[in-house]
Order: C-alpha cells, then structure tokens, then sequence
C-alpha cells in the first residue's frame, strides 16, 4: 500500500545549509533516544536516518508547527490527514516499526527536559516553523454543548456515522455490521460476511431468542442485529438509533424483505426508551458513546426494559490506562466523547445496576481479523473513496483502522460480549443450568 501524496510543499524560509532532515534529526537525537528510528526525506531534498528503515516523507514546515503546538499523536495525526507528512509503503508496517524501536528505547512516557525542549525550538525556528497554529484540519471533529447531553450526543454521532451509507458500503461486509465478528473458521474461503453472521447467531442465541419474542435493539446501526434476529429467529424487534442516515438505510432493508409487521427502526435516544417488558435486549458496541457519568443510566435502560428473567448482552470495547477514549487521534477525528474501562469496572456497572452477569466473553483477536478484512475492503475501494469524500477523510479512516488493529493486536485494547440476566425478587430467571456449547 503506497500512501504518498503529490500535493505541493511549503516552508517560509530558506533551507538550513545543513538540510532540514538533518537539522531535525540532530534537534531530536535525545528525544528518540538515538538515531531516527526512520528515513526522513523533508520538503527540501535533505535526507536523514538508516536507509534500510521505513521512508516518511515531510512535506511542509506545517507539520513541525503542528507538532510545536499539539506535540506527539494529534500534531502527527493532524499532519498525516493533511498530507504534510506521508508514509511510504505499508503504513501498519511503519508504525509497528516506530513503536518496536520505541519499546527498544525505552521512550514510553519520556518527558523532554527544558534543554531539549530549547533545543527543538531552536530548530524550529531556523527551520520557519514557529508561528501561530494551523489552522485544524476540517476533518477533525467540532462538537458544542454540555458533554453527553442529547444534542451533543447527536453532534458526535452524526460526525462519526453519517457520512454517507454508501460510504460505509466500501468498508462494510453485505450484513454492514459495523463491530467485531466472531471468527469460527480459519477455512480460506470464510469471510468477515461469514464472521458477522456467526457473531449475529451467536448473540441471538446467547440472550435466548425464539419465536414471537419482543427483542430491544439499543444502538442497532445498520441494522445487522435487528434484521438478522426477526428474519432468523422470528423475533418481533425494536431497535433504537440517533442517526437518520441509518434509520433511512435499515427502513429501505425491512421493506425490500418484507418485515414490516417484525421489525421497528426508531429515531430515538436511548435514554428516551421505556416501553419495557422486552423478553431480551441487546446492545452492541454503543455503550462506549454513553459517558462515564451516563453509564448507570445507560444500565438502568437496559434493565427497565427487560422482563424479570430475561437476558441482556452488551458487547463492548474495554481500554486500560490513560486516554479512555481511544486516544488523541480516536477523540479528535472519529469518536469523540467516547470513553471505555477495563472490563472489570464495566461489570461492577452490571452488577450494582441490578443485572447479574453470567458469562463474559472476550474476543480481543477477532477484532484484528474484523479490521484487517475491513481495512483490505477499504483499500480496494480507495479511489472511489477518495472521490466520495475527499482525500483528507480517506487518510483519517486509513489511519483510523491501521491505529485500531494494532491496538487490538498489542492488547491495549479488548472487546467483550456481557450476558446478564434480570432476576426476579428469588433471584430466579431463564438460563439454563449448564453453559450451553452453542456459547463458545
């Protein structure tokens, strides 16, 4: 995968005599411990760093004084989308490579002392990258509002899920699940369509759907889970989303299959529902949007609205550590407000909002194949991409899913399906004794 970008460069001075690679490669020799762990081109000619290590271009001083104002992952993300810095050649590769020689290193958590900072400064300025900040780029997300009020929510849902479906559909296996498959073959011929079903059969199974069942779809996307429980399994559905281009795309599947008396796609917040007495409920990968101060609410949803007995699912991402949500790259350009724990801290949520969890399944390495096999999709379909929504857009969702797959591949972040149950005041309810096989 070739990633490089013909637009032209800038700086606002003369070049160092020096070269401004190598200007940048002695002003940062103590922040990266050494030598570039790349082979830097700048928008000069100059070169610097091991000539067998992956090639990043740097295209415009704009890219130094993004990183002089948002040092480290946003300043790098912003330049990337921007074209003011590029990768050539795979760039999973390339920064798998960067975070290996920084684990070599030891530069996790390093804290430049006031002389390097000098010192970078210094080179900055000789290279014309001090000024004020540039402007961010318009792919970045703008959100207004209190955090994790109705509007706000809508403002980042409508940034991240309303591009376009037929933007999604470059992406998207046929069912358009947009969250982890469940991998049961490793056969050359299963595909992540393949995956998205089992994992669709695997949660309707899980929460114990049969015929004529009342089943609450909160967050339903694309409708995967919705459609595929009332067709499959012969449930009566409702599913609940905030986003119009979803709900308009999920009406137009039901009438094409004819489910209109089995299946309702509503415009509605999830805090808005409490029609109740559903037999099941399940909820994938959005109780990430929900906020830390709105998960109880969030619990308390799904257990009002489900019958004494029944099952809840939720399937969701778990994070350790600093950033919960996802880091400066996820929560600027793709999710912002997100926020995830480790799945221990969501359990507790379960357990002291009146659900008892029975089973937790982790599914961590699934997510690397889900991705992968979107991120294959995704480059297949890059021109008719870039022609959709432009090329900065194009590279973020780029990034985005090169970032997300090795953060699932390194364990920096899980996913996880959590069956609970709603007891009766006995403490009774309909699971059966024995972990039935069809949950593995």
């Amino acid at each position: 995968m070739t990633t490089t970008d013909s637009r032209p460069t800038s700086t606002t001075r003369t070049p160092s005599p020096d070269g401004v690679a190598q200007v940048i490669a002695t002003a940062l020799r103590s922040v990266v411990g050494g030598e570039l762990p790349v082979h830097l081109t700048a928008w000069d000619g100059s070169s610097a760093g091991p000539v067998d290590a992956p090639h990043v271009s740097l295209n415009s001083a704009n890219a130094l004084r993004r990183l002089i104002w948002h040092p480290g992952e946003l300043g790098v993300s912003q330049a990337y989308v921007t074209g003011e810095i590029d990768v050539e050649g795979d760039l999973g590769e390339t920064l798998t490579h960067v975070w290996d020689v920084a684990a070599q290193r030891g530069l996790s958590g390093i804290r430049p002392t006031p002389s390097v900072i000098a010192t970078v400064v210094r080179a900055a300025k000789e290279l014309g990258a001090i000024g004020t900040p540039p402007v961010a780029p318009a792919s970045q997300a703008k959100l207004s509002g209190r955090l994790h009020s109705a509007l706000r929510d809508r403002q980042a849902i409508h940034h991240h899920y309303d591009l376009s479906n037929e933007f999604y559909s470059l992406i998207l296996d046929p069912h358009m699940a947009y969250s982890c498959g469940y991998w049961t073959s490793d056969a050359p011929g299963y595909t992540v369509e393949d995956a998205q079903r089992d994992k669709l059969d695997l949660v309707c199974r899980k929460v114990g759907l049969e015929p004529g069942m009342r089943f609450l779809d909160v967050g339903c996307g694309w409708g995967s889970l919705s459609l595929y429980a009332a067709e499959h399994f012969g449930a009566k559905v409702t599913g609940v989303t905030i986003a119009r281009e979803q709900k308009k795309f999920i009406d137009e599947r039901i009438k094409e299959r004819g489910l209109e008396d089995r299946v309702e796609i509503r415009l509605q917040d999830y805090r808005d529902v409490r029609d109740g007495n559903f037999d099941a409920v399940a909820s994938i990968e959005m109780g990430e949007h929900v906020g830390e101060k709105n998960y109880a609410t969030y619990v308390d949803v799904l257990r009002r609205n489900v019958v004494e007995g029944g099952r809840v699912l939720v399937q969701q991402m778990s994070r350790r550590g600093r950033f919960p949500g996802g880091g400066p790259f996820i929560e600027s350009f793709i999710a912002p407000d997100m926020t995830m724990r480790p799945v221990g801290e969501t359990v507790d949520f379960f357990e002291r909002g009146g659900l008892e969890v029975r089973d937790v399944h982790m599914m961590r390495e699934d997510y690397v194949r889900t991705i992968d096999a979107w991120h294959d999709t995704f480059e297949s379909n890059w021109d008719t991409a870039v022609s959709m929504v432009g090329e900065e857009v194009a590279r973020v969702w780029r990034l985005y899913m090169v970032g997300s797959s090795m953060a699932f591949r390194d364990g920096r972040m899980g996913v996880d399906q959590i069956l609970a149950v709603k007891n009766d005041a006995r403490g009774h309810n309909r699971l059966p004794m024995v972990r039935p096989s069809t949950w593995s």
